[in-house]
Parts: structure tokens; C-alpha cells; sequence
């Protein structure tokens, strides 16, 4: 019998001073039997980054949810879709391979990963050639201590705040804030 994946709730209040976007968010996130916590969490804070295009793209009327991610490699970590259905962002973390960052830059107006772990330099070196070409991509590195620090919020129940300012996320807890700042490679 396969391992089903554990549920998480998270209600994030998202502040991005950089954007003027101010939303609550209530999510569900189904981490997969092989997702750790800390890529979960990391999957958390790209859609807080990102979240303010629901208003700057899509003027509010659209839906920005957790896909199936490591469940289904045709489906992105998080998108966002306007009213038609068509997928404005495209949001990915982790060190996938070319062909499938490839292949979101298709099928979406625009792709964002956000690497993380020790081995994203490494990953980048034998990547950034291939991943040159499209205009529509976008690579972030979030430093590994920061995400590690992350994982420590990761609870079947969250109350978390996100406050964005300068391109820097401080999320937090109440009791434990984490400031991330990814750094742009692409």
C-alpha cells in the first residue's frame, strides 16, 4: 500500500510592502512521503514572494494554489491561473532538470524557481547554459542556512505572518521569524 501524503493548514498573512499587497491566505499543503519539511516550507515562501502578482496580473480574479508538485512532474510546486484558466506563473523549487523548466516556459507567461540546499551551486553550474534561452524564467537562490531555519515553523497547523520588504521575506511564527533573502541568478 503507498504512503499517503501528510496534510498541513496554514493561514499566512502576507504583508508585502514592496508590492502594497496585504491578503490572508488559508492553504492546504499535501507534503509528498519524500518532500521534507523544509522543501515544503520553501514551497510556502515562494508563493508568499509571488503571491502579489494575483492582484498585479491577474487585478484579483484568479487562484494561486499548491499543484501536485513531486506527486505529478507535469504539474509546477504552485501556480497561479487567471479567471480562464490560463497559468500566468508557473513556480518550481528544488534543482529540477532542464527539459521540464523547459517545458513550464511553454506552457505559462512566466516560470520562477527558487533552488535551495547545499548543492545548488553546484546544480547551477551544470545548468545555467541550458537554462539561458528563455526570457520567461526566472532562478532565485534561497541560502541553505535560511531554509533549514525554516523548518522549525513547519507544523500540521500554521499561523505564520510573511512580511516582504526590499526583496527580503521575514516569516514567523510569533516565536520563531526566519528572514530569507533570495538571490537572483536568472
Amino acid at each position: 500500500m503507498a504512503i499517503k501524503a501528510t496534510i498541513f493548514k496554514a493561514s499566512l498573512q502576507i504583508a508585502d510592502i514592496d508590492h502594497a499587497y496585504y491578503a490572508d491566505h488559508a492553504l492546504t499543503l499535501a507534503r509528498h512521503p519524500s518532500e521534507t519539511d523544509e522543501r515544503m516550507m520553501v514551497r510556502l515562501c515562494a508563493l508568499a514572494l509571488q503571491a502579489y502578482k494575483l492582484q498585479s496580473v491577474c487585478n484579483g480574479d484568479g487562484t494561486l494554489a499548491f499543484g501536485a508538485g513531486l506527486s505529478d512532474p507535469d504539474e509546477p510546486d504552485v501556480w497561479l491561473r487567471d479567471f480562464t484558466g490560463q497559468t500566468r506563473l508557473w513556480m518550481e523549487v528544488g534543482q529540477p532538470e532542464d527539459k521540464p523548466l523547459l517545458k513550464a516556459c511553454g506552457k505559462a507567461d512566466e516560470v520562477v524557481l527558487y533552488c535551495f540546499n547545499h548543492a545548488a551551486e553546484v546544480w547551477w553550474r551544470t545548468m545555467e547554459n541550458k537554462l539561458s534561452r528563455p526570457k520567461n524564467l526566472s532562478v532565485f537562490r534561497v541560502p541553505t542556512l535560511a531554509s533549514q531555519a525554516l523548518i522549525p515553523l513547519a507544523q500540521r497547523s500554521m499561523q505564520l505572518q510573511a512580511t516582504i520588504q526590499e526583496g527580503a521575506l521575514m516569516l514567523s511564527d510569533g516565536n520563531t521569524t526566519v528572514d530569507i533573502e533570495p538571490i537572483r541568478w536568472k
